[in-house]
């Protein structure tokens, strides 16, 4: 079997005899992989020669060439662990869980949650962040050999690392792997523009350093005679952070005013006002392109003074002036400088990597306490589990498929009996990791169980999923009182033989906003019996004909009978009529003139010797109100009388009566009496209702 060849003598520069050791012994298990002159990915060896550039600690290093894919069935995690111990065996263990990762869609791109959430769930399932460095340097190697693939890898490979890894190298503060992922991205995405760009960085690069030194040369000297010490170095641009700026300015190259920029440390605050003020004596600056910073800062706390001037030539050179502390906050991590470009906000765990990370990268002698210890505490209160669409849900650590299905859909949580993690059924109690496909199996009716918002049982973790279950049992049982409240009073009626009631009275005597809280009140014994039976027998009820218990039942002064005023008249309880209906009156022996609508079928259909009883009336001048009965057809019950309640609540319409029919296919029948002054007011009435959701019709009934 043939060898591979060694690694570049360079990697072995720079390092302790100790560490030299460790990077040989790696190279003897990495030369077990066979040569093959086909293979077109990232070699160990690649990786480890790009992170050499960087100075990362030796751990990173051994890491990187025993993370090369060819490895993964030639030597295994118990080997690398006896040989080169746990801290090792697990940044090993890690880079190739992300090699594998394969979560990334195209379409991610127009879904900034989904690509967030990737780049978190990312940084949060490995267990020292540092494989994620290795992980970016396979990246970058990647891309370098990307002219060897197909228009269509080089475009997908680009894209996923514009979306997801460049993004990850801002946040980490590491922006030499920032600045050439997203050059080279840029270069096969977009490969006119980048050639432009290129071009015309190159024809005028002479140019800009001559101007740019003189700028230097002639700013140091002035400085140095006012005793400020300084440093004062150019500040390069990339190219894809070139074209980003002439696309959100809307501006060509040359009118870009940050080409030619100039970075000067100083010691202390006075001395960058002082340096301002020197710049701004010895060249023209454009007083619209200042920024105190410093005075301001940004939400993100980076301070510096920003000013843009005009060299002799014309040439604009923005010049940036901060003290060390507030160069060290803006570029070694402390600053969140990935918070200031991104517009995200930063945490605590990820200042202290950020930071830890750049000491890691800069130092060439890492103290191995720090490189041991350096574990990632990046969203680690986070898990990220995967729909099996490849939907990134974000959730608390320790939540459950349970918490996953409600996060989902609120439906989905409700109808829950069972999951599949990675395609195996497991308890709705796993706990999930980040990763992780759930699949969530579900039932036709929704029918959440007690003992999942019990805390003992470990059902859910979410506060939100727990808030949806105790929700939906409380509209249950708000649903059950209202029904249970409205059969325990009309048996109560039913018992003391009345027809009708005053409900206004009603919820004025129990203290009720409301028919559904008065109903419910009842429902759960808060009114029990006693009470109701107690307000039912109120003596004035007692006293009247059984069929006028009602004061609503009198049509007396409200209607004028043939222009006669204090006839005994009563309304129709086949028609009930309102103010506004047409009416006719029916002469009774025994309750005098009995009030109908004129197309009441009780009339309609009265033989020619009856209708000699019909006598003309009318409505008088005087308002009252009605009880009207309707009957409203739904397709689903669900929230049904509540939404109907809360409607005729804001609209200040009294319920007498109502009584809900489920059928088996979840529609519904609402049967309601209103108290109505008018039919002007019924019209207005029905139309609301109809405007509900999940209404199929509403009719007053006849």
């Amino acid at each position: 079997m043939q060898k591979n060849t060694s690694l570049n003598p360079c990697l072995f520069s720079d390092l302790s005899v100790k560490d030299s050791e460790q990077i040989k012994r790696a190279l003897v298990i990495v030369d077990r992989i066979p040569k093959d002159p086909h293979y077109n990915r990232p070699k160990g060896t690649d990786v480890a020669s790009v992170l050499k550039d960087y100075h990362v600690d030796i751990n990173t290093l051994i890491a990187a060439l025993l993370s090369d894919p060819r490895l993964a069935k030639l030597c295994s995690g118990a080997e690398i662990k006896e040989q080169f111990g746990d801290v090792i065996a697990t940044l090993v263990k890690d880079v190739n869980w992300l090699n594998k990762l394969t979560v990334y869609t195209p379409d991610m791109a127009n879904k900034p949650n989904q690509t967030e959430t990737l780049r978190r769930m990312l940084l949060s399932m490995t267990q020292d962040v540092r494989a994620v460095l290795i992980k970016l340097a396979y990246r970058i190697y990647r891309l370098r050999i990307l002219p060897n693939e197909s228009d269509e890898i080089r475009h997908f490979i680009s894209r996923e690392t514009l979306d997801i890894y460049a993004p990850i190298a801002n946040r980490l503060g590491i922006h030499q792997f920032k600045w050439e992922l997203e050059d080279m991205a840029f270069r096969y995405l977009e490969p006119q523009a980048y050639k432009q760009i290129a071009k015309s960085l190159a024809n005028k690069r002479i140019q800009r350093e001559n101007c740019v030194n003189s700028f230097i040369k002639l700013l140091q000297k002035h400085l140095s005679d006012e005793h400020i010490n300084s440093s004062c170095y150019g500040r390069p641009k990339h190219i894809y952070s070139i074209w980003k700026k002439m696309q959100r300015k809307q501006l060509t190259i040359d009118e870009l005013y940050d080409l030619l920029a100039v970075r000067v440390i100083v010691d202390n605050l006075t001395q960058c006002y002082t340096v301002l003020g020197i710049v701004h004596s010895l060249w023209q600056y454009i007083p619209k392109e200042f920024d105190d910073y410093i005075a301001n800062p940004k939400e993100n706390g980076y301070q510096s003074l920003h000013t843009v001037i005009l060299d002799p030539e014309g040439n604009r050179i923005e010049v940036q002036i901060r003290t060390q502390d507030m160069h060290d906050y803006a570029e070694l991590g402390v600053a969140a400088h990935w918070a200031y470009k991104e517009g995200g906000k930063q945490s605590a765990a990820m200042e202290k990597s950020v930071a830890t990370l750049r000491k890691l990268l800069e130092e060439k002698q890492s103290d191995e306490v720090l490189s041991d210890d350096f574990r990632s505490e990046l969203f680690n209160d986070r898990v990220y589990s995967l729909t099996p669409a490849g939907k990134l849900i974000d959730l608390v650590k320790g939540s459950t498929p349970l918490d996953f299905a409600y996060a989902v859909h609120t439906e989905i949580g409700h109808r829950c009996r069972g999951a599949k993690i990675n395609g195996k059924i497991v308890p709705l109690t796993y706990q999930l990791k980040s990763g992780e496909q759930v699949e969530i199996l579900t039932t036709k009716e929704c029918a959440p169980n007690h003992n999942w918002i019990d805390p003992n049982l470990g059902y859910l973790k979410t506060s939100r999923a727990i808030s949806k279950v105790k929700s939906w049992f409380k509209n249950q049982q708000q649903a059950e009182n209202i029904l249970r409240g409205r059969t325990i009073l009309d048996k109560e009626c039913l018992r003391l033989g009345l027809k009708t009631l005053n409900m206004v009275e009603m919820l004025s005597h129990f203290k009720q906003p409301d028919t559904d809280s008065l109903l419910e009140a009842i429902g759960r014994s808060d009114i029990n019996s006693r009470q109701l039976a107690g307000f039912l027998k109120i003596p004035e009820l007692e006293e009247l004909p059984f069929n006028m218990r009602s004061k609503k039942t009198f049509a007396k002064s409200l209607v004028s009978v043939e222009g006669i005023d204090n006839v005994q008249t009563s309304f129709a309880h086949c028609c009930r009529p309102v103010s506004g209906d047409n009416i006719i009156g029916y002469i009774s022996h025994h309750k005098g003139i009995t009030v109908h609508r004129s197309n009441c079928k009780n009339i309609t259909e009265l033989s020619v010797e009856k209708q000699a009883h019909l006598i003309s009336v009318s409505w008088s001048d005087k308002t009252a109100s009605h009880e009207v009965p309707i009957v409203i057809h739904a397709f689903n019950a669900q929230n049904l009388l509540h939404n109907v309640s809360q409607m005729l609540t804001l609209a200040k319409i009294h319920i007498f009566n109502a009584s809900l029919e489920t059928q088996t296919d979840l529609s519904a029948t609402l049967n309601l009496t209103l108290q109505i002054e008018n039919t002007n007011q019924l019209a207005q009435v029905l139309s609301k209702i109809n405007c509900l959701p999940n209404i199929i019709d509403v009719k007053r009934k006849t």
